[in-house]
């Protein structure tokens, strides 16, 4: 891994991330979306249980609570999400889903160049959503329930982003990580449990899970920490905020899901946004070694990939 370049472990964990999500909506008739994401939390942490073997017992209490709402949020995020992507096209759920690292990123600043990049991303989400009155996905209304759970997915990747920095602090290595996936899995147990559980017991369900664990979080985990330690912040953040049309692309080879123009359109905005919040940040950063810290929007995946590029 060593001789791949940065830039190229970055876009291949992105192609892991959407194809897992892609993968993912083929198990919502038998697991459904929360029985979906059950599996990944599970199988996520248990393979990382045995990989990582975090150090929990010398933790202290305050540090436990930070990783048990870093799990709660990262449960809610995965489940918005997977909610999402049952209604509306992969590529859609993730270019709105996106708004809430690009807030994050941009948060609080006073320049008005950073102004410019909210309402360029605004400006994809009106275009989405003017899509929806136009006809919206292949002459099919856009689902506004898709549309708001795609919003909401956005907003506790906000979540996740600041509490992931919390969490980075209190704990070495994966170990956060590994407790806020056990954390996850164990919130959302009673609702997978309930509502398919019967789905949840057949084999080629549990394997597809298997795929979707290891494709959304155990490789793309990999490679971006690989590529962090030698690559400028910025410049993996400007990489990061292709993942919507990744996912697009993603969403069209494994599901057939086509765009529109205007949706498309809509998607570079996003693009365009997120890149360009990347590169004008405020701090600068070193190439992002061990203890370097990454800018806001690159947070998004230094911990965990979310879940439709930060799922």
């Amino acid at each position: 891994m060593d001789r791949v370049p940065g830039p190229a472990l970055v876009l291949a964990a992105a192609v892991s991330v959407q194809s897992g999500a892609a993968l993912a909506v083929r198990i919502f008739p038998q697991a459904g979306p929360v029985g979906a994401v059950w599996l990944r939390l599970v199988i996520s942490a248990l393979l990382m249980l045995v990989v990582a073997r975090p150090a929990v017992r010398t933790a202290r209490p305050g540090a436990v609570w930070a990783a048990v709402g870093f799990g709660a949020v990262l449960a809610a995020m995965n489940t918005a999400f997977y909610l999402a992507i049952d209604r509306i096209p992969l590529g859609v759920a993730v270019t709105v889903e996106f708004i809430g690292p690009l807030a994050v990123a941009v948060g609080g600043s006073r320049r008005r160049l950073d102004l410019l990049w909210v309402l360029l991303a605004a400006a994809g989400v009106v275009l989405l959503t003017g899509a929806d009155r136009a006809g919206g996905h292949q002459g099919h209304p856009l689902d506004p329930a898709g549309l708001a759970l795609a919003a909401a997915a956005g907003a506790c990747w906000s979540g996740y982003i600041l509490l992931s920095q919390r969490v980075g602090r209190h704990f070495p290595g994966p170990t956060g990580l590994t407790l806020a996936l056990a954390v996850g899995a164990v919130a959302l147990a009673p609702a997978a449990l309930t509502l398919r559980p019967a789905g949840l017991g057949n084999a080629g369900v549990i394997g597809i899970g298997a795929a979707v664990a290891v494709l959304s979080s155990a490789v793309p985990y990999s490679l971006e920490l690989a590529a962090l330690r030698r690559m400028h912040a910025a410049t993996f953040g400007v990489l990061l905020s292709l993942d919507p049309a990744v996912a697009a692309l993603s969403g069209w080879a494994v599901l057939g899901q086509r765009l529109r123009w205007s949706e498309w359109v809509a998607l570079g905005c996003v693009v365009a946004a997120s890149a360009a919040a990347s590169l004008t940040a405020r701090r600068r950063t070193p190439p992002a070694g061990p203890a370097a810290e990454p800018p806001e929007l690159a947070v998004a995946t230094a911990s965990d990939p979310g879940p439709g590029g930060a799922t």
